[in-house]
C-alpha cells in the first residue's frame, strides 16, 4: 500500500469568485470563458472594478481543487505548490491543511513575495472566466517536488497550467521522470483551451513519450488534434496516453480505458456555475480508480460529482454532500 493515492503538482492560487454580467466582461474587455494570465497591476485594476460585488474565497488552482475533491471523498493526497510569506499565503496553507491534503509548504520557510490570485468571474450562463496573476507560483520549480512522497503515491497528477512557467514546466517534466522510474502512474489535465492553443509544444514536452491518463474537455481535445471532428481527436489522444477522459458538458463524457471507448451518460441538472467542474471530475475519477473502481464506475462517479458541483457556486462541495455520491 502506498501512502498517497495521488501526488499533485500545480499552481497555488487563491480563487476569488464573483458573479458578474456578460456586459461587465465586455466593458472590462475581458475574453469570456477562458483563463488569461496578467500582471499584478492589470489584476488589481479589475479587482477595483469588482470591489462592490460579493467575493467567495478559497485555496485553489486547478490541481488543488482536484486534490481537495480526492481528500473529501476519502482519498489521501499530497500537493506540491508555492505560496509566499504573506497573509494570503497563510490563508492558502491553512485552508489546504484543513481540507486534509499534505503539502510541501512549510509555514516558517516561505519566501517573501505575493501569493497568486485567480479572479473567477461567473456569468448568468454558468460560464467561468478567469484572470490570473501567478505571483510567486510562477517560480514553482523542481525545489518544490518532494521525491519521497511522490514515489510513495499511486498516481502523479499534473495540471496543464504549469506549462506557462519555464521552471514549473521543468518541474513537471522532472516529476514525470521520478514517477516513471518508480512505477508511479501519471495523469495530466490539459486544463484550458488557451493552454492548448498557445502552449501546445510545452504540453507535448510534458507528455513526452506518452502518459497513463489525460483529462481534457471537448474543445481542448479538438485543439490538441487540430481538428473539428471528435472521432479524429479521440484517435489522436490514443497516441498520447494509454487512457483518457473527454468531458463534453451536457453530452456527458467519453472514457478510453486502453481498450474500449466508454460513453458516460450525462447527469441532467441546471448549471449555475461551471467553475471547477473539470477539476472535480478529475478528483472523483482518480479517487475511483485508486479505490478499486472500474474506469466506467469511476467515470460515472466523476460525472455525478461534476454535475452536483455545477448546481452550486464555487469549485467545491460540502464534504458530506460529495461523499453521499459514494452510497
Amino acid at each position: 500500500m502506498k501512502k498517497y493515492n495521488v501526488y499533485g503538482v500545480g499552481n497555488a492560487l487563491v480563487d476569488m469568485e464573483f458573479a458578474v454580467s456578460i456586459e461587465l466582461l465586455q466593458e472590462l474587455k475581458i475574453d469570456k470563458g477562458v483563463m488569461t494570465l496578467m500582471d499584478e497591476n492589470q489584476q488589481q485594476a479589475i479587482m477595483t472594478q469588482l470591489q462592490d460585488i460579493p467575493c467567495k474565497k478559497s485555496c485553489g488552482g486547478s490541481a488543488a481543487n482536484t486534490m481537495v475533491a480526492l481528500s473529501q471523498l476519502g482519498g489521501k493526497g499530497f500537493y506540491s505548490c508555492k505560496v509566499a510569506n504573506d497573509d494570503i499565503g497563510s490563508f492558502y496553507l491553512e485552508d489546504l491543511i484543513n481540507c486534509g491534503v499534505d503539502t510541501n509548504i512549510n509555514s516558517e520557510e516561505r519566501e517573501a513575495g505575493i501569493t497568486g490570485k485567480c479572479l473567477v468571474m461567473v456569468t448568468p450562463d454558468a460560464d467561468r472566466t478567469m484572470n490570473t496573476f501567478l505571483g510567486i507560483s510562477s517560480g514553482l520549480s523542481e525545489g518544490e517536488i518532494v521525491p519521497d512522497a511522490l514515489v510513495n503515491s499511486d498516481y502523479l497528477y499534473l495540471e496543464g497550467y504549469l506549462v506557462t512557467s519555464p521552471t514549473a514546466k521543468a518541474a513537471a517534466i522532472k516529476a514525470c521522470e521520478i514517477a516513471k522510474n518508480a512505477g508511479v502512474k501519471i495523469a495530466f489535465s490539459l486544463s484550458d483551451a488557451n493552454m492548448v492553443e498557445f502552449f501546445k509544444e510545452g504540453l507535448l514536452a510534458i507528455i513526452g513519450g506518452g502518459l497513463d491518463f489525460i483529462f481534457s474537455n471537448e474543445v481542448e481535445a479538438l485543439k490538441m488534434a487540430g481538428t473539428d471532428d471528435i472521432s479524429v481527436a479521440i484517435e489522436h489522444l490514443k497516441t498520447l496516453a494509454q487512457g483518457f477522459a473527454i468531458t463534453r458538458g451536457a453530452k456527458g463524457s467519453l472514457i478510453f480505458d486502453g481498450e474500449h471507448n466508454i460513453e458516460i451518460a450525462p447527469v441532467k441538472v441546471k448549471a449555475i456555475d461551471t467553475v471547477g467542474a473539470g477539476d472535480m471530475y478529475a478528483g472523483a475519477f482518480l479517487y475511483g480508480i485508486t479505490h478499486g473502481m472500474s474506469f466506467a464506475d469511476a467515470g460515472s462517479l466523476a460525472s455525478k460529482a461534476a454535475a452536483k458541483l455545477v448546481t452550486n457556486y464555487g469549485p467545491r462541495l460540502a464534504t458530506e454532500e460529495l461523499k453521499s455520491l459514494l452510497n
